[in-house]
């Protein structure tokens, strides 16, 4: 599957640096569709099946901000990343009015760009994986098979994400669900709140790791999505009974 990707900036170098990094990192995955002004940007979203836009926000004949509450107002699924050298609250304010992905600020680094680029696709992959999964009707089983898909889907963000920073509310975003929703079909399927399946999946993966002898039993906890490493061996000793170093001792 190719994902169609837009990007809107006045500044030719930088329009073409931006397209030739995304082609670079997405190769033939990626169709980038490139616009010098935000009512360009807008007839290509018509034009084309447009997943993700990069928007410049100061731009001729219309702004990023037009042009993202336009597309917004046609397509409440597409991803919009917001590009701008002005730190303003009222740019801020507007990006979370069109649920914006990210509002980075110039120069921003490309490691930080490719990381929401990232989360966007996820986001897109997420969206077509549930407008494909059957309707619900009067069937129970058939709802009970849409659940599964659903926890499915929550199962593996935890598996992509548990590594990093996140929360209930970071999940439930991601795959652009309410919380209060998210809470109960979790609860549902795991028998446990996210929070607690979260720590248990990294609990896993940590064994796992200190079964290796080669690994560092420092840098364990930060490997599994805990900063820090005396909160991690709190976490490991409640779920396991033992510190990461007694566990490696008996297990290796």
């Amino acid at each position: 599957m190719a994902y169609h990707m837009l990007i809107a900036e006045d500044e030719v170098i930088e329009r073409m640096a931006l397209a030739k990094m995304l082609k670079s990192y997405m190769g033939e995955s990626a169709i980038i569709h490139e616009a010098e002004n935000g009512r360009q940007a807008v007839d290509i979203f018509k034009e084309y099946p447009i997943q993700i836009a990069v928007l410049d926000i100061e731009m001729p004949v219309m702004s990023g901000i037009q042009a993202a509450e336009s597309i917004y107002a046609a397509n409440k699924e597409c991803c919009i990343i917001f590009l701008t050298a002005f730190d303003r609250f009222d740019y801020a304010k507007k990006a979370i009015s069109v649920q914006a992905m990210e509002y980075l600020l110039k120069p921003y680094d490309a490691k930080d760009l490719l990381s929401v680029i990232e989360a966007a696709i996820y986001r897109v992959d997420t969206h077509k994986r549930w407008r494909t999964a059957e309707p619900p009707v009067e069937s129970a089983e058939k709802r009970g098979n849409i659940t599964s898909a659903i926890a499915k889907l929550m199962e593996e963000y935890v598996c992509a994400h548990y590594r990093e920073q996140i929360s209930m509310q970071d999940a439930a975003a991601a795959l652009n669900y309410s919380e209060a929703y998210f809470c109960k079909v979790f609860k549902q399927q795991f028998g446990q709140s996210f929070t607690s399946y979260l720590t248990e999946f990294r609990i896993e993966d940590a064994k796992k790791l200190l079964r290796c002898p080669t690994v560092n039993i420092k840098n364990v906890g930060e490997q599994v999505g805990y900063i820090d490493s005396n909160y991690f061996a709190k976490v490991f000793r409640r779920i396991t009974g033992l510190s990461p170093s007694e566990y490696r001792l008996e297990n290796c």
